[in-house]
């Protein structure tokens, strides 16, 4: 019998030992801990250097995980981190390091005049500085773009995945020209044939200036492609309002409806299978990217998952929010896990 109690309390002081050892929950005291002298919520300017002259983007940090850092790439050109406000719930509660960014041109950040800065590969090397500002590498550093910030991520991984854990697309085709077929041959055909005429008729004179260029546009293409919720998003709203028009038509064209700018010509898809890191890739069914091309780049890199959102449309973190939201917090928790990623099609 005594020897029975004694090894009673030996088996009790073990199970004791072990549950002291065991991790604790962090507690957000150190979660928004940033080491910082005077306190900002998280908001830095990071200086970057350009080929004609110095400025300043704008960067919010949220949280504080060494493990997982993640850099959200807005879309536009040119439009603001605002419409990607919704990451601030769903990163916020798993504990991850997440960063809000203006990219140079943007709202928030400086905006200088010179259009020699408008390209691809000059993007990609403030990406870079500000990769390195944030103090992220190969062990912790995740991109997640959409729509242009989808070409941004991907041609950044291309160059730089050396420095990288995981690039997350949403929402972008890695070949404009497929995009711009992609309208005029599918979406454009699903329009009202009278209000599509008038819209060519407009695109033909170049006056997309006129008011009603977007009166056909918003409630014909915009409100079922772009974003399909009844009452936009109060920070999509505010990024629609804050766009810089002037970079955004530059680069991209006068909307949303096909391509026409300097990305018009942009093509990486036969590069896709240069990408070595952990690569997640997001169609939608209503998206004014082919979901079936989304599908296709998830195989064409080496060690890719599609996330298919089958009531989406180009902004499927708010029009799919659940599905959207639950597919990317499963890749991040499997890459930093180091498990095998295997296709996610909901």
């Amino acid at each position: 019998m005594i020897n029975k109690l004694i090894g009673i309390a030996f088996l009790c002081l073990l199970i004791s030992c072990k549950q002291e050892k065991l991790p604790s929950a962090p507690l957000v005291a150190d979660y928004f801990k940033y080491g910082e002298d005077v306190e900002s919520a998280g908001v830095k300017m990071i200086p970057i250097t350009t080929p004609v002259g110095e400025f300043k983007v704008w960067t919010k940090r949220f949280g504080n995980n060494p493990r997982i850092k993640i850099l959200l790439l807005h879309g536009g050109p040119a439009m603001t981190h605002e419409y990607m406000e919704c990451f601030e719930t769903f990163f916020g509660r798993q504990g991850f390091e997440f960063y809000e960014y203006d990219q140079l041109g943007s709202y928030y950040s400086d905006q200088p005049k010179d259009s020699s800065l408008w390209t691809t590969a000059r993007f990609v090397e403030e990406v870079e500085q500000v990769r390195k500002a944030i103090g992220a590498d190969s062990t912790n550093f995740y991109v997640l773009g959409n729509s242009w910030g989808g070409i941004l991520g991907m041609e950044y991984t291309l160059k730089y995945q050396s420095q990288m854990k995981g690039l997350l697309v949403a929402n972008m085709m890695a070949s404009a020209p497929e995009y711009g077929k992609y309208a005029e041959d599918v979406l454009s055909k699903q329009m009202d044939p009278a209000v599509l005429s008038e819209i060519k008729a407009i695109e033909s004179k170049g006056d997309f200036a006129n008011p009603r260029y977007m009166e056909l546009l918003i409630p014909n293409f915009y409100q079922k492609h772009i974003c399909r919720l009844e009452e936009w998003p109060d920070g999509l709203n505010r990024a629609l309002k804050h766009a810089n028009g002037e970079i955004y038509t530059l680069m991209q064209g006068p909307s949303e409806f096909g391509i026409s700018g300097r990305l018009a010509t942009w093509d990486i898809k036969n590069r896709l299978g240069e990408i070595t890191i952990p690569t997640l890739m997001i169609g939608a069914k209503h998206d004014t990217m082919d979901p079936k091309a989304m599908e296709e780049q998830s195989k064409l890199v080496q060690k890719g998952r599609y996330l298919y959102c089958p009531n989406g449309s180009h902004l499927a973190m708010w029009d799919d929010q659940k599905v959207f939201m639950e597919g990317v917090v499963q890749f991040v928790k499997d890459v930093d896990a180091g498990k095998v990623l295997k296709i996610i099609d909901q």
